[in-house]
């Protein structure tokens, strides 16, 4: 009986990956087991972190942290991990700030899944497998600007969520961020996302030029200096076209 309550967990767990947010009706139909049992199994599983509420509407049910976490770990040796990493680490000792790789998971947010730290006492840290936004953050808008327009109104229609007072959080205002990013190669994160956090960021591209990953650097508001943003920029797109083409050798 364990091993089928385990297998049932599983079913659970990947019909809310494909179909979230998904409400506790929607997925007793699509198993037809008794409500009480998949609401048992759902609450059981956010409990553990697999799954949680999804933020506006709470009969529904969505991917937790802990499923994100887990890619982390089994891209550990990929190509896009091998290629990024000692570029991450040249642009690291050239800024002495923390640099951080995150790929996106689909349009939900975006996934740390590697990071070289700075040594500065008070700096940016960022755990392997957090998640963060896409349209409020550097990494995030990064791959956003490379990514069909069919997905980006998606996302709009989806609700621009405000996380702080200068978050993007207007459809018109975030798709001219988009066209800059286009244009100039880079997103920039003033306190968007994080009161006193900064960051700038380039994305990744395939072979398409579709977006893999964002590398970027994030810095205390206290360390960003306006001025550098040029020679910053400059570096981390090179730091992104490197990664890039590493991928492709």
């Amino acid at each position: 009986m364990e091993m089928k309550s385990v297998t049932r967990s599983l079913r659970i767990l990947e019909a809310v990956a494909q179909h979230q947010p998904v409400t506790v009706g929607e997925l007793t139909k699509l198993f037809g087991l008794p409500k009480s049992t998949v609401q048992r199994t759902l609450v059981t599983l956010a409990e553990a972190g697999w799954l949680r509420a999804n933020r506006r509407d709470t009969t529904r049910w969505e991917i937790g942290a802990r499923v994100l976490a887990v890619r982390p770990a089994a891209l550990q040796g990929s190509s896009l991990l091998t290629a990024a990493h000692e570029p991450m680490v040249r642009l690291r000792d050239a800024l002495n700030e923390t640099i951080h790789l995150s790929v996106p998971d689909a349009l939900q947010c975006m996934v740390v899944v590697d990071r070289v730290d700075c040594d500065h006492p008070v700096r940016t840290f960022h755990t392997i497998g957090d998640t963060s936004p896409l349209h409020a953050t550097a990494v995030g808008r990064a791959v956003l600007a490379h990514l069909p327009k069919q997905d980006v109104e998606e996302l709009i229609a989806q609700g621009l969520e405000r996380f702080t007072d200068t978050t993007p959080a207007d459809p018109d205002e975030l798709r001219a961020e988009l066209d800059r990013i286009r244009t100039d190669g880079y997103a920039v994160n003033r306190n968007q996302y994080r009161p006193g956090v900064c960051a700038i960021a380039a994305p990744v591209l395939d072979e398409d030029g579709a977006p893999l990953a964002s590398v970027g650097v994030s810095m205390p508001d206290s360390r960003f200096d306006a001025e550098r943003l040029p020679e910053w920029s400059r570096m981390v797109t090179e730091t992104a076209a490197e990664i890039t083409g590493r991928r492709r050798d």
